[in-house]
């Protein structure tokens, strides 16, 4: 933290600018060394100034630099911003005079590291950040503006708040029994308070989920037997000829994704390969691919054949998506029915893909099945990352635990450990406590110069 850090902080390539970015006690000066223009030493902070970057005597570009004093920068150090002409070349020589003259290659994300442990951001702003660079809807950038203002911060500063008010209640009564005029805190006392916490949690929870659907999307996995239309049916839903489609059995024996936009909600669709036994290599390969799609996919939509029976093949995926949120189709409606629908759910859609028909249902199913209908932005002032939402659930289980001790007459001393415990756990959330490889895990995903 004590040296100075520089990285491209725009797109690499050719464009309008790029933005070469320094922060640290030491950018001013070394932004100087090689700037012919004004002495950056002696102008005002928050101020931009024309010029040059030269080498020695050699111009190297025309530039325009900003210079931000601290502590009001985004890092809370002194900031310059180097706003060149766009193109690899000029860009990179730029960067190399200032590695030359003291500054050290930043690492990815460590500009927003910084601004988080000099206490500019907390954790989930932090995150914040790197979901509106990487958002794709725009329900998802919204989502992302509530966590860069604070808003979702202040959600769990309130909680932790909540709780401290318990804990230093109990504190008190534990460590002065002697004082008359202090309220003593009893079992009964601390369940509705205790209740009160458990419910807003619990609504922080199921909110923060649909929060995690508008950032990251749906997992949606196609399975079915060779033939039946999976790769039709993802090609239709794109809109676009993604997969092969033939009349071949065992076409498709690799994973085949696309995304689509569903009501502002991306859903990540995959085509897998048709699920049977085989004795082709390739293809087997394919097959086991599949199967690892079901466990890890949101949604399961399993296509059946109208005009033919129903095998064994079917009946066993049936039976291994039962408990996963899935949909069944039955496709090729247009064609002689063969297909027994007393033996299977009531709730199947059926679909001609070639007909184009059924597919206006089966999106109507998907936003009914996660209530796509019902996520709105405005006040999504909710977590979104599966680090903090599983936070959230551990300390909701701590505070569940308290109320099981309560309800079990166990002294106040241990019913407090486990409030004291979901205090910590929504500390870790924001930040409040962290561990070095934690920080260096969550820093590493964002790109160099942010």
């Amino acid at each position: 933290m004590d040296d100075t850090i520089a990285a491209i902080s725009t797109a690499q390539g050719v464009g309008a600018i790029s933005i070469i970015r320094v922060s640290g006690n030491d950018s001013i000066n070394i932004v100087n060394k090689i700037f012919k223009g004004k002495d950056l030493s002696k102008v005002d902070t928050h101020t931009i100034h024309y010029g040059y970057i030269i080498n020695n005597e050699e111009i190297i570009d025309e530039v325009l630099v900003s210079v931000m004093k601290s502590p009001k920068t985004f890092t809370r150090e002194d900031i310059v911003e180097i706003n060149s002409h766009g193109g690899i070349a000029p860009t990179n020589k730029i960067l190399e005079l200032l590695l030359l003259n003291g500054a050290r290659l930043a690492e990815p994300g460590e500009f927003t590291k910084r601004a988080f442990l000099n206490g500019r951001i907390d954790l989930i702003e932090a995150d914040g950040i790197m979901n509106i660079i990487s958002s794709k809807s725009d329900k998802a950038r919204k989502l992302s503006i509530n966590q860069i203002s604070g808003k979702v911060s202040n959600l769990i500063k309130d909680l932790r708040k909540d709780i401290v008010e318990i804990i230093s209640n109990i504190e008190v009564n534990i460590d002065y029994p002697e004082y008359d005029d202090i309220e003593i805190v009893t079992n009964e006392k601390l369940l509705p308070k205790l209740l009160n916490i458990k419910e807003k949690i619990n609504k922080t929870i199921k909110k923060s989920e649909d929060s995690k659907v508008i950032k990251e999307g749906l997992k949606v996995g196609i399975i079915g037997r060779p033939n039946v239309g999976k790769s039709s049916l993802l090609n239709n839903l794109l809109e676009e000829e993604k997969a092969i489609v033939t009349d071949i059995e065992g076409t498709t024996r690799d994973i085949v994704e696309g995304t689509i936009n569903l009501n502002g909600i991306l859903l990540n669709i995959t085509d897998t390969a048709g699920i049977r036994e085989t004795t082709n290599i390739v293809e087997k390969l394919g097959v086991e691919k599949s199967k690892e799609i079901i466990n890890t996919s949101d949604l399961i939509i399993m296509i059946l054949n109208n005009n033919e029976e129903l095998t064994k093949e079917d009946k066993e995926l049936i039976n291994i998506i039962k408990e996963k949120k899935h949909i069944i189709i039955s496709n090729k409606i247009d064609l002689d029915n063969k297909l027994d629908y007393s033996k299977l759910p009531k709730d199947i859609i059926k679909i001609s893909i070639v007909n184009n028909k059924g597919i206006d249902e089966l999106k109507e199913r998907i936003i009914k099945l996660f209530n796509l209908g019902e996520l709105q932005t405005e006040d999504l002032t909710y977590l979104s990352d599966a680090r903090s939402i599983s936070l959230l659930k551990k300390s909701l289980f701590k505070i569940e635990e308290s109320i099981n001790s309560i309800n079990n007459n166990e002294p106040i001393d241990i019913v407090e450990l486990n409030i004291k415990n979901a205090w910590e756990l929504l500390g870790e959330i924001i930040g409040e406590t962290y561990t070095d490889e934690l920080l260096d895990d969550l820093f590493s995903r964002f790109c160099l110069g942010k």
